[in-house]
């Protein structure tokens, strides 16, 4: 049997679609739903199952439904005995964080609902004091879109870079007139974008004030002091218990994603020879892809797809 790590991987914001829970909902973990309704006040089942995917945009909503859809499909797999293999880390894109700390153990179920609902209520409201946009830039080096992202800024245009996800795709963050000279600039440099549908500029200094309201929900929350290492986003480094979640969490919305990084250290450092995706779509499976091709990674987006995590 393969004893090879393993590392878990979970989605972040932008994976949300209409229907996303139905191929869950005949599953046992299915009542994962009512767990998550119960802590967050928001009806699960209905958001995952009959909600229109325009609605599943707004923020608040997009999180909690990825959020669920993923630590659902985690938990069908620990319900079957499928995770072969030791468990060496977890990691999250973004939001996808909080379901990488409750797979971890860092969290239980309920409070990481809880900081979901939170940071996505909180994030909405920072959007709604500052318009702001997203947009991808393929093709092109993380030190060229850096110096395009600094001279646009220093010409007064704010805009940062807000998400490193891979060789050639870096996420940039800011005003709506800034990612619109960044759009139009991008040939400078031998890329093009591609605008995100997104309600505001995520990791990005347009969050502080999402920042300081998910600090207080973070410090209300207990942290176990003993989990499976979490791969933070905001450093890549791989904290098991010592990590300050209060002042990652915080940070992390507003600085960028460090996801490439994050993937060298899973099968780096830790050592992870597998990894595996859980929730709706295969987003991460791709950069996985693109970052490490010599490593195996499962996307496990559905019931049928546990199968692949047979030995």
């Amino acid at each position: 049997m393969n004893s090879w790590p393993v590392g878990l991987v979970f989605p972040g914001q932008g994976t949300q679609r209409q229907g996303m829970g139905e191929p869950w909902r005949d599953t046992p973990s299915w009542d994962i739903t009512e767990e998550v309704s119960r802590a967050t006040g928001e009806d699960l089942a209905e958001l995952l199952l009959h909600t229109p995917g325009e609605e599943l945009r707004r923020t608040d909503l997009a999180q909690l439904t990825v959020f669920t859809v993923a630590v659902m499909a985690h938990a069908e797999a620990v319900r079957r005995g499928l995770l072969v293999g030791p468990v060496a880390a977890c990691a999250g894109h973004s939001l996808g964080e909080y379901a990488a700390l409750t797979a971890a153990g860092a969290l239980p179920l309920a409070d990481a609902a809880t900081l979901v609902a939170a940071r996505g209520r909180a994030m909405q409201a920072a959007a709604r004091q500052r318009e702001g946009t997203m947009g991808v830039l393929v093709r092109a080096p993380l030190t060229d879109v850096e110096q395009l992202v600094g001279k646009v800024r220093e010409a007064g245009a704010p805009v940062w870079v807000a998400n490193v996800n891979g060789p050639g795709q870096i996420v940039v963050s800011g005003s709506p007139e800034a990612i619109e000279h960044i759009s139009e600039e991008a040939s400078s440099i031998g890329a093009r974008m591609i605008r995100l549908q997104v309600g505001g500029a995520f990791h990005s200094p347009y969050m502080e004030p999402a920042a300081e309201a998910l600090r207080i929900a973070l410090k209300n929350t207990a942290f176990a002091p003993r989990h499976t290492p979490v791969v933070a986003n905001v450093d890549a480094e791989p904290y098991s218990g010592d990590g300050d979640w209060v002042e990652l969490g915080t940070r992390q919305l507003t600085s960028p994603v460090q996801w490439e990084r994050s993937v060298h250290t899973l099968t780096g450092p830790l050592g992870c020879r597998r990894l595996v995706e859980f929730g709706h779509g295969r987003t991460l499976a791709g950069l996985i892809r693109r970052i490490v091709p010599e490593t195996e990674v499962v996307s496990v987006d559905s019931p049928d797809a546990l199968d692949k995590l047979q030995p």
